[in-house]
């Protein structure tokens, strides 16, 4: 066997993996997706638990997606980029596994980060890409680690609300919660002022900026968006940002396609951590979902992304 087969066939073997352990697919699923027969899915998914790619956590590492986060690093000047196995799929149910599987990822860099003894405090976003995170995050001892909230909190779902997920990564820790303890939207710039300048957020807002590091995913602007969908921006908002040429949000803040703040009153009504404070700090954006393609590259030109944990397809799509 030739290396270039031999790392074809790595590639294969990981993408099998994670369709049958991370996404929860069967073999005659798999079967249909990569147009192989199921005694060879059996037999590749039987040398990746020989060879010890299939573990207690799955090695996500392959020479097509170093390949591929070595020129999206190169491409976006970032310190780290992790790129989970293309799973060749765009629809909903695509979307979601692409999320569980970057989940699975981050859930592992985190752990990996969280190694040691020292005090670590870590700063968190809400979304259902890291919601999906917080699923995968393994039971941990880390009473010294501190996790907070980085915006307002929604009312809509639990599963991403960042009050749950700081608490729920704590409780896994063992380690201490704080909360932003703000709307996501507020009514007014004047509202804004006021919620800014209450002492239980200036503190909130004082951990956060303290933080070691940052973990956030972030979002679309337009009527497909979770933040629309979910009613958390209504009808006039949308239309404002649209108009305003927004295309994606990180915390609470909107961008053009070319990473630019839009000139829309929304950023002044979204109580979060400063842009000044998160371009200080080592920031960790996650994107899962082919949808999210023209925000991701928005996002990525900010400057603010210094590591990234990113689907393959997604990974694939803003590298065309």
């Amino acid at each position: 066997m030739t290396n270039a087969n031999a790392g074809s066939d790595d590639s294969l073997i990981v993408r099998l993996a994670w369709l049958y352990y991370v996404a929860g697919l069967n073999q005659e699923e798999i079967a249909q997706r990569v147009k192989l027969s199921r005694f060879k899915i059996t037999r590749l998914l039987a040398q990746a638990r020989d060879r010890g790619i299939v573990k207690i956590s799955l090695d996500q590492r392959s020479s097509e997606t170093l390949e591929i986060a070595e020129r999206l690093s190169e491409r976006f000047g970032l310190t780290e980029c992790i790129v989970t196995p293309p799973l060749a799929g765009d629809g909903p149910d695509d979307e979601d596994t692409a999320r569980r599987a970057v989940g699975v990822a981050a859930a592992g860099f985190l752990s990996r980060r969280l190694q040691g003894t020292e005090d670590v405090t870590v700063g968190l976003s809400w979304g259902r890409t890291v919601a999906a995170l917080v699923n995968a995050f393994p039971a941990t001892s880390r009473p010294e680690a501190r996790f907070v909230s980085l915006m307002g909190s929604l009312s809509r779902t639990a599963r991403s609300n960042p009050f749950e997920m700081v608490h729920a990564l704590a409780q896994a820790c063992g380690g201490e919660a704080y909360v932003l303890p703000t709307p996501y939207l507020v009514d007014s710039e004047r509202d804004f002022d006021v919620v800014m300048s209450q002492s239980i957020v200036r503190e909130a807002l004082a951990i956060g900026a303290s933080a070691d590091f940052y973990i956030s995913s972030f979002g679309l602007c337009s009527r497909e968006s979770f933040i629309y969908r979910y009613g958390l921006i209504g009808d006039a908002e949308i239309e404002d940002l649209i108009a305003a040429g927004a295309v994606g949000d990180m915390l609470g803040k909107f961008f053009d396609a070319e990473g630019q703040l839009v000139a829309s009153r929304l950023n002044r009504r979204t109580p979060s951590i400063p842009l000044e404070t998160i371009g200080e700090r080592d920031l960790i954006l996650l994107a899962a979902g082919m949808s999210k393609c023209d925000a991701l590259r928005a996002i990525l030109r900010t400057g603010l992304v210094n590591r990234l944990i990113v689907d393959g397809d997604l990974a694939n799509a803003i590298l065309d």
